[in-house]
């Protein structure tokens, strides 16, 4: 064992339930296949909800319904121009996650 691993379990905390929390709606969030579809999508640009919706074919209140819940957790974010909100990933840490997700899932 290297003095790393032996610093590193002497300074162990318990996660406060705070942390708990908002690590689980992470992973919740990332454990729907529609809402990781939009939140791929958003990390190559932004766009509307109707864009959302045209290009992942899916209804306008599923987006919206999606939406709400990335936007709750902090994972997107949003912008309105007129009647239009246009949305963008909003957590490089959730982003770097995705990518190491799937990653590991094309590699066989």
């Amino acid at each position: 064992m290297n003095n790393n691993e032996n610093n590193d379990k002497s300074q162990y905390t318990e996660l406060d339930e705070e942390t708990l929390f908002i690590v689980s709606q992470t992973f919740k969030a990332l454990s729907d296949p529609t809402r990781l579809r939009i939140l791929y999508l958003l990390f190559h640009g932004e766009h509307s909800v109707n864009e959302i919706a045209e290009k992942l074919s899916l209804l306008q209140s599923t987006v919206s319904h999606q939406l709400r819940f990335l936007k709750n957790l902090r994972l997107v974010k949003f912008r309105r121009e007129g009647t239009t909100f246009y949305y963008t990933h909003d957590d490089e840490h959730v982003l770097d996650l995705l990518k190491q997700s799937i990653e590991h899932a094309l590699h066989h």
